[in-house]
């Protein structure tokens, strides 16, 4: 069984207008042939759920960067261990919630407060208007970002090096921090390869042996691309490609976003890496 996991911003979506269609004829084609695409992103279970939606995705999704895995219910034989039922899925949570991360943020942060923002500081001083115009979302798409349940997202407003002093003071107060293609994101000790490695186990355990790829475009996305058997990491207008350390089933793609995304994951298919 061959499994596809993959980022979204930057990725399956294209890092500027957010959008999937250059890949939409592409990923049909892929749940025809009952090849699982699984979204694993820094975004929320409520952004998530709504992209797969006009997706047409029916499969499990790793959500803030690795702290929970979703299922849908009865889409394996039997909820996993560690899985709660929440809705109409299981949901495995890797991490403390949100509010744990805040505590530390508020107390840790005191000396850098002119130098970042988060979400949730710019939806309570600017509303969600305030939250969609610095991301570039629409109000509707704004307000499901905010619905963050285990991380918060930050926006670096100063220089590198007081960033770097800023994430070593986070880290050394147990906070786990990200760079992703735009945002810092803060959490538990989780990462997109670690939760990866957890659903691929549960689809070897119902099918047996699996082939797994991952695809990212930004140094979020290095555990999972790391971990995967075979890595697709998508050109970025915007960033340099993450290093790796593995050299086998690699491939870069030569367009960005999803046009890069179908390039990557149609040579994966055909074995012309």
């Amino acid at each position: 069984m061959k499994l596809i996991f993959t980022d979204l911003d930057g990725s399956l979506l294209d890092h500027y207008s957010y959008s999937f269609a250059p890949a939409a004829n592409y990923l049909e084609r892929l749940e025809a042939q009952q090849i699982p695409v699984i979204p694993i992103t820094s975004k929320t279970r409520a952004e998530v759920l709504s992209l797969r939606e006009r997706l047409g995705n029916p499969h499990p999704f790793i959500i803030e960067n690795g702290a929970a895995i979703c299922i849908p219910k009865n889409y394996f034989l039997q909820c996993p261990e560690n899985g709660v039922e929440s809705g109409d899925y299981w949901v495995i949570s890797n991490t403390e919630p949100r509010s744990q991360w805040l505590k530390i943020l508020n107390r840790v942060g005191k000396p850098f407060a002119d130098e970042y923002q988060t979400f949730t500081s710019v939806s309570a001083g600017q509303n969600i208007e305030g939250l969609a115009l610095l991301t570039g979302l629409t109000m509707e798409q704004a307000t499901l970002a905010q619905q963050r349940e285990y991380s918060e997202s930050i926006n670096w407003l100063s220089t590198d090096s007081r960033k770097a002093e800023f994430i070593r003071q986070l880290s050394d107060a147990g906070a786990h921090l990200l760079q992703g293609g735009r945002f810092l994101s803060m959490g538990g000790n989780t990462d997109k390869g670690r939760a990866l490695l957890q659903l691929q186990s549960l689809y070897k355990q119902q099918y047996g042996q699996c082939e797994s790829i991952a695809i990212g475009d930004s140094a979020n996305d290095i555990s999972m691309l790391e971990a995967a058997d075979s890595a697709l990491i998508i050109r970025s207008p915007s960033h340099q490609m993450p290093s790796l350390e593995r050299t086998k089933n690699l491939y870069r793609s030569k367009a960005t976003g999803p046009n890069g995304w179908v390039e990557g994951v149609y040579a994966w298919l055909e074995n012309q890496y």
